[in-house]
Formats: structure tokens, C-alpha cells, sequence
């Protein structure tokens, strides 16, 4: 398996940002994606990425073979959201790793959730997403999206060995065409996907990531 740098890295946080100040978009204006209502909001935040990913998110659907679709599970979070996120699963793992120092649950809980400064989805930069057919029904990926490391045995990590032929078959063609859409995955959850975050910044060589953390709507509740 490739070597992962995790959000939890210095590297990524040394990233400055010139933001941009790019508009957002809401996804379930384009009929071309579908988006799952799972996480879905009252005020509809989980809809919203910045334009320019959407772009992308509208040029790999546009590489998909005939009859498959991106099925957007969230985008935009607020940060209170993203904040509660990283503390539940800190909590967590520090209960169940008593004797590990919070520098390690710190590394650990950023395999799953980001930490607030440097996570990709409120800046409005991140999906979660994964594969359907024109039913919505979802196509084999191995998990569950949002699926832990703990509860996947690992298999959430993009490229965890041993899963299924056509899960791994699925795996590869959404990397493919996100990849040529110019977007980066997150490598410990095969479907986080991003464009113009800090994350993208480190992995793409940019000189600063283009979107920061917004606070897009007031904050809603949802699921990690």
C-alpha cells in the first residue's frame, strides 16, 4: 500500500491558503449527479461545494460509462459540525486506547475525520461520494460509505487489500475519473474526494490551497 500522509500531518497544515472567494454552488441543481439524502439538512448545506468543484464533479460524471452515476453523499459542513465530528471520534478511540497519548488519538482519529483547521469540507472543497445506477441503488465498494477503519477491519482505506473483484473493479473506475477530473482522494477513505484544499495543495504540489473555511449557512446538525 502507498504510503499515506494523513490530515493530521504538519505538512498539511504549513499549507497557506489564498483564497479565492469562489461562489458556491448547490449540486442538486444538476440533474447530471445524484445526491443521496442520508446526511441531508434542513437548510441544505450537505449540497454545497465551491464552483469550481462542482465543474470537476460535472466532468467525471461525464467520463462515467453510459448508465452509472456519482451519487453525492455530502459536501459543505460547518464547522461546529466538522468540530464535533473529530472530538466524538477522539473521545472515542482514547476510550478504547487508554494507554496512548492524545498525540496518537489525534493522529488516529485523523485517518477518519479531519481536524477542524484543516478539513476539506468546510471550505466547501470535499465530497463524499460513491457509485449508482440510474435507481440510485449503489454499486459495490467494498463498505459502506463513512465506514471506520475499526468497524471496516480497514477496508475503508482506497487501496485495503482483499476486498471483493468488483468492488476493487468499482474502486478503480471512480478513482479514475475524479483523478482525471483533477480532484484527490483521501487515501484512508476511499470516497473522499477533494479540489483546492490544503490536503489537494500537499498531494498536487500547488503553492497554497484556494478555499479555506467558510461558514456557508448557520451550522445544522447532521452524521459524521
Amino acid at each position: 500500500m502507498t504510503e499515506i500522509t494523513l490530515m493530521s500531518d504538519a505538512r498539511v497544515a504549513g499549507i497557506p491558503v489564498a483564497d479565492t472567494g469562489e461562489s458556491f454552488v448547490d449540486l442538486r441543481s444538476h440533474a447530471e449527479l445524484m445526491l443521496d439524502d442520508r446526511l441531508a439538512d434542513p437548510l441544505g448545506a450537505y449540497a454545497h461545494v465551491r464552483a469550481t468543484v462542482a465543474t470537476r464533479l460535472l466532468e467525471a460524471q461525464s467520463l462515467l460509462p453510459d448508465g452509472l452515476r456519482l451519487l453525492v453523499v455530502e459536501a459543505y459542513r460547518p464547522p461546529a459540525l466538522q468540530r464535533r465530528y473529530f472530538g466524538d471520534y477522539s473521545e472515542e478511540l482514547a476510550r478504547h486506547n487508554p494507554e496512548q497519548p492524545q498525540s496518537w488519538v489525534k493522529e488516529q482519529a485523523s485517518r477518519y475525520v479531519a481536524p477542524l483547521n484543516v478539513a476539506p469540507h468546510v471550505a466547501g472543497a470535499a465530497v463524499d461520494l460513491t457509485l449508482c445506477d440510474p435507481d440510485g441503488t449503489e454499486l459495490a465498494m467494498g463498505t459502506e460509505v463513512n465506514a471506520t477503519p475499526e468497524e471496516s477491519g480497514g477496508a475503508c482505506y482506497t487501496e485495503a487489500p482483499g476486498i471483493p473483484a468488483d468492488a476493487q473493479r468499482n474502486r478503480e473506475l471512480l478513482s479514475k475519473v475524479l483523478i482525471a477530473a483533477g480532484l484527490v482522494n483521501y487515501p484512508t477513505e476511499w470516497w473522499h474526494w477533494s479540489y483546492g484544499d490544503r490536503y489537494w495543495a500537499l498531494q498536487t504540489g500547488a503553492p497554497a490551497a484556494l478555499h479555506d473555511a467558510i461558514t456557508l449557512i448557520q451550522e445544522t446538525a447532521g452524521h459524521a
